[in-house]
């Protein structure tokens, strides 16, 4: 037997869906938000957007920005006992409140 495949939207069924109310794009300002160097945000993945979106496990997480790449972020986050790197575009990022 073959092991079964698990994709990056494997299981994703309740994180990548949206409340009939909001479905749709993003408003421009979430897509041409820009972020500081070492401030903190979250992750939280836009469903309707595909491009640079960061794999499942780090929806929720919050990291520190260490750089801009091209229009994306890379973003430090702790998993577990190690910190991973990830990069991810702005789409995907929410500012954390002060």
């Amino acid at each position: 037997m073959v092991k079964k495949s698990k994709g990056t939207n494997f299981r994703t069924r309740r994180i990548f869906s949206k409340h009939p109310r909001n479905r749709g794009l993003p408003s421009l300002s979430r897509t041409l938000a820009t972020y500081e160097v070492n401030s903190k945000v979250n992750i939280v993945i836009e469903p309707s957007v595909q491009k640079g979106r960061p794999h499942r496990r780090f929806h929720g997480k919050t990291g520190k920005i260490l750089e801009k790449r091209g229009q994306a972020y890379l973003i430090e986050v702790s998993d577990g006992k190690s910190y991973k790197k990830v990069i991810a575009r702005p789409e995907h990022l929410k500012a954390q409140p002060q």
